[in-house]
């Protein structure tokens, strides 16, 4: 059985997935970047939990991270604009993920261009979601 943070991962990589950009989980930057771009979801770090005695509760705010990527050329900038936009009008769509986290909240991207020699520069961000849920356990 998954624990609360791998089913929470999966539910937000879901949540994604309709999006028009190609949508990772934990992988390796590919060679060739989507038209649409390119999202990947890294697990990030779940902090410390603020616990609760009776009854025993861990209520985490776990920082994932979406490194979102587009090289379009001479529409990168509108592109990118469009990917941040659909990221989120899913994330805002159900902000519970199905009801397995108290609220989901995205910070703002932070972005940069990326040099590629002999091709069009990357732009990239790395936008934070902020994962509030509680688990019966650290290991839950």
């Amino acid at each position: 059985m998954p624990t609360s943070r791998e089913t929470i991962l999966a539910a937000l990589h879901a949540r994604l997935l309709p999006l028009a950009a190609l949508v990772l989980r934990d992988e390796v930057l590919p060679d060739r970047i989507p038209t649409a771009g390119l999202i990947i979801l890294r697990d990030g770090q779940l902090g410390e939990p603020e616990v609760t005695l009776s009854p025993l509760r861990y209520h985490y705010q776990h920082r994932a991270e979406l490194e979102v990527v587009v090289q379009t050329g001479t529409g990168r900038a509108s592109a990118f604009d469009t990917l941040i936009a659909a990221i989120g009008t899913a994330l805002e769509a159900d902000r519970t993920l199905g009801g397995l986290c108290d609220w989901v909240e995205p910070e703002a991207p932070a972005s940069v261009d990326i040099p590629i020699e002999g091709a069009a520069a990357l732009k990239a961000a790395v936008i934070t979601v902020v994962l509030h849920y509680t688990t019966t356990g650290p290991l839950a």
